[in-house]
Parts: structure tokens; sequence; C-alpha cells
């Protein structure tokens, strides 16, 4: 009898002493593929801490300072003094940066989005597509510095456009030395140089439509503004968000055009926040007030993209 439970007692003594050495060494396993998917992250964890996140915080920092730059023992804390200036009596910040900020915006996504979607659909039913596209896309690998100066020469009175209108029998305009037609010529400008990924975006949704829908559509006997507004408008919604959240952000930064074709003139007709950042820091020397501007650009940035994101999906739901 003892001799049959002694088996018994050395198998559960055994499996005693290798249950935790198996949990152990999975323990150990993943622990070495842990270590070893770090070592992979690393330079990237290290590029984005040192290039992201530490001017991140540097900013925040001097958001909340006082400093001339390039001497660290001078930022003086000012807390939300910064932030109140942009704001205060006298501040053109609100008005007219800011809002030329959005007006800049504002009409780069409508015309983006509306020539894009007009030249896609219309690309779609043409021949040689991946030419046409080719072509709308030669303005985005072009330089900003180089299409912002064949612009200004073209806006010039003795210029290419302004050529066009009299041989079609209108004046000269002066687009960019006029306060009112400045900020919609620079528009017109950033609109056309930002068509090429807008339209490949669009140009990849309406592929993604499915055909049956449109021979469901011609035996119903659809007329082609009934089909574009009732199942091709639709179903780009997804592209069309997109389109709209980067052409808006990219409207919000918009600096290098700017600057190279109207350097914010006339007077503040075309003063945008980027520029204005640029001038307290690298003009005033004022980089705490470029700081706070910065985050306000940001916070303006986020809002109307989340509210982009719910008009979009709120949308969808109706739809």
């Amino acid at each position: 009898m003892v001799n049959a439970l002694v088996p018994e007692t050395t198998e559960r003594a055994y499996g005693r002493r290798s249950a935790p050495s198996a949990v152990d060494g999975r323990a150990r396993a993943r622990r070495r593929q842990a270590v070893v998917a770090y070592l992979f992250l690393a330079p990237t964890l290290l590029f984005f801490a040192v290039f992201l996140m530490l001017p991140l915080g540097f900013a925040l920092l001097l958001s909340l300072s006082r400093w001339a730059g390039f001497d660290l023992g001078a930022i003086d804390p000012v807390g939300l003094d910064n932030f109140t200036g942009l704001f205060a009596d006298g501040s053109t910040f609100l008005a007219p940066v800011l809002t030329n900020t959005l007006l800049f915006a504002l009409g780069t996504v409508a015309l983006a989005l509306a020539g894009s979607v007009l030249v896609a659909t219309c690309i779609d039913r043409l021949r040689f597509q991946g030419l046409w596209r080719t072509l709308y896309f030669l303005p985005i690998v072009t330089t900003v510095v180089a299409v912002g100066n064949v612009w200004k020469y073209m806006y010039e009175p003795g210029g290419l456009v302004n050529g066009v209108l009299n041989a079609l029998g209108f004046g000269s305009v002066a687009f960019l030395q006029d306060p009112d037609t400045a900020l919609p010529s620079v528009v017109l400008v950033q609109a056309w140089a930002s068509l090429g990924t807008a339209i490949l975006v669009l140009t990849a949704g309406l592929k993604s439509v499915p055909e049956s829908y449109y021979e469901a559509a011609a035996l119903d006997g659809a007329g082609p503004v009934t089909v574009f507004w009732r199942i091709t408008l639709p179903l780009l919604r997804p592209s069309l968000l997109l389109v709209c959240v980067t052409q808006f952000i990219t409207g919000l930064q918009s600096f290098a055009l700017i600057i190279v074709m109207t350097r914010g003139g006339p007077g503040d007709a075309t003063d945008v926040a980027a520029l204005e950042m640029y001038r307290q820091a690298f003009s005033y020397g004022d980089w705490g007030a470029a700081s706070a501007a910065a985050f306000v650009l940001f916070a303006v940035v986020l809002v109307v993209t989340l509210g982009q994101l719910w008009i979009f999906r709120r949308g969808g739901e109706d739809a």
C-alpha cells in the first residue's frame, strides 16, 4: 500500500516543481521578446522624444515665460501673460491675424474640394487616367518657393493673368497690391497647388464605389446629376473627410507661400498666424509670445478637426 502511493506522491511532487519552471520559462521568453521589441523601437522612440516631445515641452515652457532667445538662464516665468497679451486691446492677433488664417483655410478647402471633386469625376471617365493624375500632381512635388514666385509674376500688372484679362476686354487688376484681392489671390494659388493630393484621394475613393450601384441607377432611369448627388457623393464621404481635414490643417498652418508672395501685405491683408509667430520670434525676439501663438493655433486646429469629424459622422448617421 505504501509502495503504491509512492509513485503518485512523487508525480505530484514533480508536477509541483515543473509547473513553476514552465511558467517562469514563458515569462522569461516574453521578457526577452519585449526587450528585443524595445531595442528595435528605440531609434524611433529616441527620434520622437528628441525632435518632438522635448521641443513641445520647451515650447510650452516658453509660452509661460519671457525669453529673448539663446540664453536659458534668462527665461522669466510670466504665467499666462503671453496668452492674455495675444487677445488684449490693441493686439492684432485676433483680428486680423486669426481672421485671415480662418478665411485662408476656408477658402482653400472650398476651392480645393470643389475643384478636386470635379476633376476626379472627369478623370474617372477618361482614358490614360494615370497620366492625368500625374499632371495634376506635379505642383505637389514642386517647391512652394518656386510656385509662389511663378504665380507672383503671373499676378503682376504686366503678367500673364492680366494679359488674359486685357485680351478679354477687362482692365488690369492689382491682385497682390490691393488689400481686397490679395488674400483671395493667394487662396487661389494654395488651392491650385494642393489640388493634386485631393484628386489622388478622391479618384481612389471613386474606384471603390461598386459599379452595380451605377447599373441599378441606370435601370431606374436616374440622370447623371441624381447619380452624383445620391450615389457618388455619399459613398465618397470618407475620402471627402480626409481631404477636408488635411486641407484645412494645411491652410491653417500656411506660411511659405504667403511670405514668398505677399509677406503678409499689403498692410495686414494676408497676415496669418504662422507668419505672425515667425515675426514675434525672429523679428521681435519675443519667443514667449510666438510659443503662445503656436499653442493657440494648435487649439484652433484641434477644434476645427474635431468639428469636421463630428459633422461628417453626423451626416453619415443621418444618411
